[in-house]
């Protein structure tokens, strides 16, 4: 047994490389928190999250002031353990963003610390059901992006192996959005995949409107039709179209997901290692939906995600948009459209420290020890 002596917080943010535009938002900013641990033989984990521009800040006072500390003298094996406490120790706080996100730097963090102590890449450690999943790109659908733009994305990235592109939707009408989507179908032919997602933009009467009018391109999914909270919308929207309803990163429970696919809410089930507090709850979430027969397609966080979804047999799509270049030395491996669950002890992400260092945020740097 080899209890945890140090822990050391960092947080960097990263600009992304292209502008992200959807129906509620523009994504402008990700905070990174990093959390390093280091045990009495000296092995250590590195975890993160994310946010998308607002509650770093909370979220590394809340890691500082509150969860790091307990984590000191523990047994780092113990990682169900540790996270039950964790999550009872702010109860106060829970369920929600800011503590997921939290818990979720720490659980990566525990994770990659008992791969790496074992010898073993994480897809195995969690599972092993096989080493590879289809990817599918965001990176060409943002909404503000002309027709012809996404349709010369989808286009590229169906040359290059790509199993589907994601369009974003949300347009003032829904003609639009059809038109759009339209042409994209028309080039790619119907064997490639479109998924579409509408960040939380739409009420009840108007996805069921879209939806009906989108029928007709096969869609892979409608993707965050509505608020994430409206169990009862969804339900409605499920039994009303044909299209695969997807939900998940927006959930911050595995009761929340128990009630999606309890009352058939949704049929892809999105769950996101950094939104829902890490490796230790994804995983329960993956196993839920394998009993009621459903895919999981995790979102973002593919360089965490490809080794979680090549762990359980439902995994079904890895979400391409790269996010940790500017901070790793390690690159996802794409081979014929799939990618490859990295092969190396631990999560698989090679940090480039040094980088890290000169874009750490001083104010929320700092080490804890025993």
């Amino acid at each position: 047994m080899a209890k945890i002596e140090r822990v050391e917080l960092r947080m960097v943010d990263l600009r992304p490389k292209v502008v992200r535009t959807d129906a509620i938002q523009s994504f402008v900013s990700q905070e990174t928190p990093l959390v390093t641990l280091t045990d009495a033989d000296g092995a250590m984990g590195t975890g993160y999250s994310y946010t998308i521009g607002t509650g770093g800040s909370s979220v590394m006072r809340l890691l500082a002031d509150h969860l790091a500390p307990r984590l000191i003298g523990r047994d780092a094996d113990q990682i169900e353990a540790i996270w039950r406490e964790l999550e009872y120790a702010t109860h106060a706080t829970t369920i929600g963003a800011i503590t997921s996100i939290a818990l979720a730097a720490i659980d990566t963090a525990l994770w990659d610390l008992r791969a790496k102590k074992q010898g073993l890449p994480l897809w195995k450690l969690a599972g092993g059901a096989k080493d590879r999943c289809p990817l599918y790109t965001t990176e060409g659908g943002w909404l503000h992006l002309p027709t012809q733009a996404i349709v010369e994305d989808a286009l590229e990235a169906k040359a290059k192996g790509f199993r589907g592109s994601k369009v974003k939707i949300g347009k003032p009408h829904g003609s639009e959005d059809y038109s759009r989507l339209a042409a994209v179908r028309q080039a790619v032919g119907d064997a490639y995949e479109i998924m579409t997602d509408a960040n939380q933009g739409f009420r009840v009467d108007e996805a069921i409107r879209r939806a009906e009018r989108l029928r007709e391109l096969d869609l892979a999914w409608l993707e965050e039709p509505l608020p994430a909270d409206d169990v009862d919308g969804h339900v409605r929207l499920s039994r009303s179209t044909a299209t695969p309803v997807a939900v998940g990163e927006s959930l911050y429970s595995i009761r929340h997901f128990r009630d999606y696919m309890a009352r058939g809410g949704c049929s892809i089930v999105q769950v996101d290692a950094g939104r829902i507090g890490g490796i230790t709850p994804w995983l329960k979430v993956a196993h839920a939906a394998e009993a009621f027969d459903m895919s999981v397609c995790p979102h973002f966080l593919m360089e965490l995600h490809v080794s979680l979804a090549s762990a359980v047999p439902n995994g079904k799509y890895v979400e391409y948009i790269p996010q940790l270049d500017d901070i790793t030395t390690s690159r996802l491996v794409i081979e014929d459209g799939f990618a490859l669950a990295p092969i190396e002890p631990g999560l698989g992400i090679a940090w480039d420290w040094a980088e890290i260092g000169k874009r750490a945020v001083p104010e929320f740097t700092t080490t804890i020890r025993r």
